[in-house]
């Protein structure tokens, strides 16, 4: 049973406990381009209290220096080493993790961000927002040129999926031997300022489908993402709290890392989803309408 946060005792109790806090960031710090209420307080009074801040999002369309723009427009302070990505995760696997030679290649299903942070990495890749692939004009199997040194396809968000990207990346899948295939994250959908719209995990699905097979998730809940968050950060995992507003993604993932987890109501998750009798079985320790809830604390000190 999630403990739901009402009083300032409660919220000052969790600010006592904590000493790093991790934040997603669509529906929880903002929807779409709209900032929600009192986040930018919360924020700040976390910083005076000396507590580490980091945002750990699943937003594969954006570089974290791109992303940094975002926090900068919204008025949102935010450092570019406070912020994980699941790009970021994904070029990071590639580099680090498997240690992709330089000689190898990256078929990319995704947009400018995710291209930079592999770039950024070092990694070579074609695909993504080149012209060529962003096309409706039929794909023809006669017309197309396998490249053996493509040994990975990285799948993220990509407002311009079309039939090209999905048939080449199937190409290289199940005609380079050993080509790794690798979603950014896994998100069904995600939420705009306007309603929610399909997510990574539906631009990856048609590749799963007709592979028979998922592919390695960099981004929440997998432990991938957490790696990255260790290696620059160091915390007490016990010291530790995520904030997120989606059950199967950011609550899973701080629990999978051994944190104590804060579910608002701002983003994805509904009330019934924690409560109806069709409840998910993964529960937060604490819940709170909003992230703003906490200037309680403020107004009653």
């Amino acid at each position: 049973m999630s403990a739901r946060l009402s009083t300032a005792e409660d919220y000052q109790k969790l600010l006592d406990s904590y000493d790093t806090w991790l934040f997603d960031c669509d529906g929880v710090l903002w929807r779409g381009d709209s900032l929600i209420d009192g986040v930018i307080e919360v924020l700040a009074m976390l910083r005076r209290l000396n507590k580490k801040v980091v945002f750990v999002t699943n937003n594969a369309t954006k570089s974290r220096k791109s992303y940094k723009t975002k926090f900068d427009q919204l008025g949102v302070e935010a450092h570019v080493d406070e912020i994980y990505g699941s790009a970021y995760a994904a070029a990071v696997y590639l580099s680090s993790v498997i240690n992709l030679p330089k000689t190898k290649k990256v078929y990319v299903i995704g947009q400018g961000g995710l291209e930079e942070e592999l770039r950024d990495e070092g990694l070579t890749f074609i695909g993504g927002t080149d012209p060529a692939d962003n096309t409706l004009e039929p794909f023809s199997l006669s017309d197309f040129t396998l490249d053996p040194d493509v040994a990975a396809v990285v799948c993220g968000l990509d407002t311009q999926i079309n039939y090209t990207k999905l048939s080449k990346a199937f190409q290289y899948l199940t005609r380079n031997p050993g080509c790794h295939f690798i979603a950014t994250n896994e998100d069904s959908t995600y939420p705009s300022a306007h309603g929610l719209l399909p997510g990574a995990g539906s631009i990856s699905a048609p590749l799963r489908y007709a592979l028979g097979k998922d592919p390695i998730c960099t981004g929440k809940p997998a432990s991938t993402m957490l790696d990255c968050v260790k290696a620059k950060v160091h915390f007490d995992p016990e010291r530790t709290i995520m904030v997120g507003d989606r059950l199967n993604t950011d609550i899973l993932f701080g629990k999978n890392g051994g944190l104590a987890t804060l579910l608002v109501l701002t983003g994805i998750t509904s009330e019934d989803e924690i409560t109806g009798s069709n409840a998910s079985p993964i529960i937060p320790e604490f819940v709170t309408p909003e992230l703003g809830d906490f200037r309680i604390v403020q107004s009653n000190s």
